[in-house]
C-alpha cells in the first residue's frame, strides 16, 4: 500500500444510490452514468490525451502565468487537500466503490494533518518539555522535526513530499506555537492554553479558506450565493458525518495540477551568494537539484515567503499558472517514488475517472442547469476520440471550462460550484467550526477584523527573508535549472 493509491480495496462496480456513511467518499451526483465504458479503446484514448506530447503537454513553452493568484496558493491548496482527504487504497486498474473507501482524514478543516490526535495520543508531534506546543527541532528550526532516518514527524506524510508544502507545514507549526505564546501573555491557564490555541489556529485557518482562498478560486459572488443557502448539489444527507464527493476529490479539486509551475525561485541567496531555485521534480534518468523533500533541509534552501504571497509591497510574488488543460513538463514524468506506470500525472488523473465511474462534464453541467461547453471548445479532444468530446472526463472538462469561461484566472461555473459547495458544506456541518459556533466571529490576530495568509506568516515569524548561511559556507552551486 502506498500513499498515492497503487493498490485497491474492493473490486466492485461503484454504487450510485446509497447515502454515504461516516468517514467515506461518496457521490455528489448519484444518479448519473459514467462518462465512458472502461474498454481498452477508451483507456488508450485517455492515455493519448494525457501523455507526453499530447494536448495537455505544452512542451517547451510555459503555460502563461495567472495574474490573479500568487504561486503560494497552489501549495496552500495542496495543504488543504491533505487536511481533508487521504486515500491510500484506490487503484487505476480496478473499479472502486467510493462508499467502500475509507477517508483516512476527517472531512473537516481542523488541521489534523498537523495536530494528529492531540498531545495525548500523538506525543511525538509535540514538545516533551512544553506539550502545549508542537515540536520544532531546536538545532534545525528551519526544518520540519525529523527522526534519525530523516523522516518528518507529521500527522500526514504527504506534507513532506516537496520543499514548499513542507515549509508551509512548518509555518503552521510556528503559527500554533506563536498563538500559545500570545495566550500565555494574556493569562490563559496552563490547563486551557493548548485547547484555546488550537481553536484560534483552526478558526483563523478556516477564515483564510473561506475569505481568501475560496474567493480567489471561484469568485466572491459564488461564495456569497452558497452561503445564503440557495440550491445545493452537495447533498446534506449523510450518516453522522459529511462525506467527500469523488467529483470533488478525483476531478474538480485537481484543478491545482494545472497551476503548478515547472520550477520556483525559493530565495535570493545569502549576501554575495547565488539565489536558490529549482524544478519541482527532476525526471527519472536526469540529474540536478529539485524541490523534493523527505530529508534534512539545508539552510540555504529555506523559503522566502515573499516570493509566494503578497507580504511585502516591494516584492512581487511568483504567480501560479493559468487554470487550463496544460500541465508543466515535470508533471508528465513524475519521479518513481511519487508515481509510475503511468508516470504522467495527467494520464493518471484521467484513468482514475474510469475506475471511479465519474460522470462527464457535460452531464454535470446539465444537472446544474449550466450550458455545456460548445463543440468548438473541445475540437482537439474530438480529434483523438469523438466520443470523449461529447462525453468529456470531468477533470479535463473543468480545466477547459476555466480556460474558456474564466480566462484561466479562476474556476468556471461547474468546477467552481463543486469546490465551493464542498468547502462551505464541510465548514457548516462541522460543529466545531467558527461558522457553526460563532457565525459572526471575526479574526482576533489580524488587523481590522481580517486575516490573510500574509498575516498568518507574519504572526508565525516567517514573513521576513530567511537568514541564510554565508556564501563561503554554502556548497558549490548546482547546475542551474530553468525556473518557470
Amino acid at each position: 500500500m502506498t500513499r498515492h493509491g497503487q493498490l485497491y480495496l474492493r473490486d466492485t462496480a461503484p454504487p450510485r444510490f446509497r447515502i454515504p456513511a461516516r468517514g467515506r467518499f461518496g457521490r455528489m451526483f448519484r444518479f448519473t452514468r459514467p462518462f465512458a465504458q472502461d474498454t481498452p479503446a477508451v483507456r488508450a484514448a485517455l492515455s493519448q490525451l494525457g501523455a507526453v506530447g499530447g494536448i495537455m503537454d505544452p512542451g517547451v513553452a510555459n503555460n502563461p502565468s495567472n495574474p490573479a493568484i500568487p504561486a503560494g496558493f497552489t501549495f496552500l491548496g495542496q495543504f488543504i487537500d491533505h487536511d481533508l482527504t487521504f486515500d491510500p487504497t484506490s487503484s487505476l486498474e480496478r473499479q472502486s466503490d467510493p462508499n467502500a473507501i475509507e477517508n483516512f482524514r476527517t472531512p473537516a478543516f481542523e488541521l489534523d494533518s498537523m495536530y494528529g490526535a492531540g498531545p495525548g495520543a500523538n506525543p511525538l508531534l509535540y514538545d516533551k518539555n512544553d506539550p502545549a506546543k508542537l515540536l520544532i527541532d531546536s538545532d534545525r528550526p528551519h526544518d520540519l522535526p525529523r527522526n534519525s532516518q530523516e523522516r518528518a514527524l507529521l500527522g500526514d506524510p504527504r506534507n513532506d513530499e516537496n520543499l514548499i508544502v513542507s515549509q508551509l507545514h512548518l509555518a503552521f507549526i510556528k503559527f500554533h506555537n506563536a498563538v500559545v505564546d500570545e495566550l500565555r501573555k494574556q493569562g490563559v491557564s496552563a490547563s486551557k492554553v493548548f485547547d484555546e490555541a488550537q481553536k484560534l489556529v483552526r478558526w483563523h485557518y478556516q477564515w483564510i479558506v473561506l475569505h481568501e482562498f475560496l474567493p480567489l478560486l471561484v469568485g466572491q459572488s459564488v461564495v456569497d450565493t452558497i452561503l445564503k443557502r440557495g440550491r445545493r448539489f452537495y447533498s446534506t444527507f449523510w450518516r453522522r458525518e459529511p462525506y467527500i464527493p469523488v467529483e470533488f476529490s478525483v476531478a474538480a479539486y485537481r484543478f491545482g495540477h494545472s497551476q503548478v509551475r515547472g520550477g520556483y525561485a525559493i530565495n535570493d541567496g545569502p549576501p554575495g551568494g547565488r539565489p536558490f531555485g529549482a524544478a519541482i521534480f527532476v525526471a527519472p534518468g536526469q540529474t540536478g537539484e529539485d524541490l523534493s523533500s523527505g530529508r534534512f533541509l539545508e539552510a540555504r534552501k529555506v523559503i522566502d515567503w515573499r516570493k509566494f504571497f503578497n507580504i511585502d509591497a516591494g516584492v512581487e510574488p511568483q504567480l501560479s499558472q493559468r487554470i487550463d488543460t496544460t500541465l508543466s513538463g515535470p508533471l508528465f514524468q513524475l519521479p518513481i517514488p511519487v508515481a509510475s506506470n503511468p508516470a504522467s500525472l495527467a494520464e493518471r488523473n484521467l484513468l482514475r475517472h474510469l475506475t471511479f465511474g465519474l460522470p462527464s462534464g457535460q452531464t454535470v453541467a446539465r444537472r446544474m442547469g449550466i450550458a455545456p461547453l460548445a463543440a468548438a471548445d473541445l475540437a482537439d479532444v474530438a480529434a483523438i476520440d469523438a466520443g470523449l468530446a461529447r462525453s468529456t472526463p470531468l477533470w479535463f472538462y473543468i480545466l477547459r471550462e476555466a480556460d474558456k469561461r474564466a480566462d484561466g484566472q479562476s474556476l468556471g461555473p461547474v468546477g467552481g460550484r463543486i469546490v465551493a459547495e464542498v468547502f462551505i458544506g464541510l465548514l457548516q456541518s462541522d460543529e466545531l467550526s467558527y461558522l457553526c459556533q460563532e457565525p459572526s466571529w471575526t479574526p482576533t490576530l489580524g488587523e481590522g477584523g481580517g486575516f490573510k495568509m500574509a498575516d498568518l506568516l507574519k504572526f508565525a515569524g516567517v514573513a521576513q527573508p530567511p537568514v541564510l548561511p554565508p556564501a563561503a559556507e554554502a556548497p558549490a552551486p548546482p547546475v542551474e535549472v530553468a525556473v518557470g
